[in-house]
């Protein structure tokens, strides 16, 4: 069974140290989880490195961790963004769940015009603040030591820019022609994969988005929340990544 994974600033930290787990984290591990002296762990930061270690003192919500190791892993390649139509209710933190634990580097919320929910003021931030916790969550128990990021909202123009910066963006729609099992990945550092709203990509925003390719996943239509991590698994599948 894999052990569990707390999130830490591992800044400056080396075998042998110990580190303080409180706040949030502190109290997830020791009121939640319940971890005692002895018991294994891993830390950490999110941005690559983690920490092995066991659990040294106990507090009513924090923790000693004595440090085991501490390793760097280097950021996986291809890297993978996905930029996600707004789904309307709950769907959005589902697809964002889903597309952290399939190994999504960047996931970009995309305000397309015909999607049925709406981003603006208050609910914008407090939307993107659930995304954000999402993907946090699903990052630790997916046990991944590289996060996810969550950009902010994106408009169609910006879209665009994220395309043309890509190696290869790909935009997933069920009336195309091309397949994505199709696609040449030699040589490809970064992968774009473009997910609709519920009412699909309009005509004026594939016109924008010219620079992609335009794919198919197969005969069946997905919802939105689900559509993106079959386009990424599919890919993924033929990369370095998952061999």
């Amino acid at each position: 069974m894999s052990l569990p994974v707390f999130v830490v600033d591992l800044d400056g930290v080396r075998s042998g140290d110990r580190v303080v787990l409180d706040g949030d984290e502190g109290r997830h591990a020791a009121t939640v989880k319940r971890l005692r002296v002895g018991e294994q762990l891993v830390l950490t930061d999110g941005l690559g490195t983690s920490a092995p270690g066991t659990v040294a003192e106990t507090a009513k919500s924090s923790l000693v961790v004595s440090v085991s190791s501490v390793s760097d892993a280097p950021r996986p390649l291809p890297s993978v963004t996905v930029v996600q139509a707004i789904p309307k209710g709950d769907r959005g933190e589902l697809a964002v769940e889903v597309l952290t634990e399939i190994g999504a580097d960047r996931i970009v919320p995309w305000a397309a015009s015909r999607s049925v929910a709406v981003w603006r003021g208050d609910r914008a931030a407090k939307s993107l603040a659930k995304w954000r916790a999402t993907a946090r969550a699903a990052a630790k128990q997916a046990r991944r030591v590289w996060f996810p990021e969550v950009a902010p909202l994106a408009s169609t123009t910006e879209v665009a820019a994220l395309i043309e910066a890509a190696d290869l963006a790909v935009v997933l729609h069920e009336d195309a022609g091309e397949r994505i099992a199709d696609l040449p990945l030699d040589g490809v550092a970064s992968i774009l994969v473009v997910v609709g709203p519920e009412g699909g990509v309009s005509e004026d925003e594939l016109a924008a988005f010219e620079k992609a390719h335009v794919v198919g996943l197969g005969s069946e239509v997905l919802r939105t929340s689900t559509a993106g991590v079959a386009g990424v698994a599919a890919l993924l599948s033929r990369t370095a990544r998952w061999r």
